[in-house]
């Protein structure tokens, strides 16, 4: 019955497919496809050494979930609504923030929280007063 959605992710479990994730050569394969079946088996299987049972289904789902959460996110604190946040917001950020935007390429060697545009105008106002 709890096949599809099955039962809710704990906090160690998120950590631990993040810290899978962040694996730049999982990165890459999931950059590169969209049939994703085979890399979310070798995931899910990481993952049960670790002593979490989870099926490339599931694993994927998650995946897809907190990518879109942090997308949406992300765009908020873009548009300046910072109010939005989500758990696992740093984590992902580490490894979605340097291919999710267009801007990214400059906002990279930016540790703000502000898009790179006030950063530069603020600081052109600074130098003139």
């Amino acid at each position: 019955v709890a096949n599809e959605g099955g039962k809710h992710w704990t906090v160690n479990e998120v950590r631990a497919l993040i810290r899978i994730w962040s694996d730049k050569n999982i990165q890459q394969q999931l950059e590169g496809t969209v049939r994703n079946k085979r890399i979310f088996e070798q995931v899910a299987a990481r993952l049960q050494k670790f002593g979490i049972d989870r099926d490339w289904k599931q694993c994927r789902t998650k995946y897809k979930n907190l990518k879109h959460e942090y997308k949406s996110v992300k765009s908020a604190q873009d548009s300046g609504t910072t109010s939005k946040s989500m758990k696992f917001f740093n984590e992902l950020d580490a490894i979605l923030g340097h291919c999710t935007m267009e801007q990214a390429s400059k906002s990279d060697n930016d540790e703000s929280e502000r898009p790179p545009e006030w950063t530069e105008a603020k600081s052109e106002k600074d130098s003139v007063g």
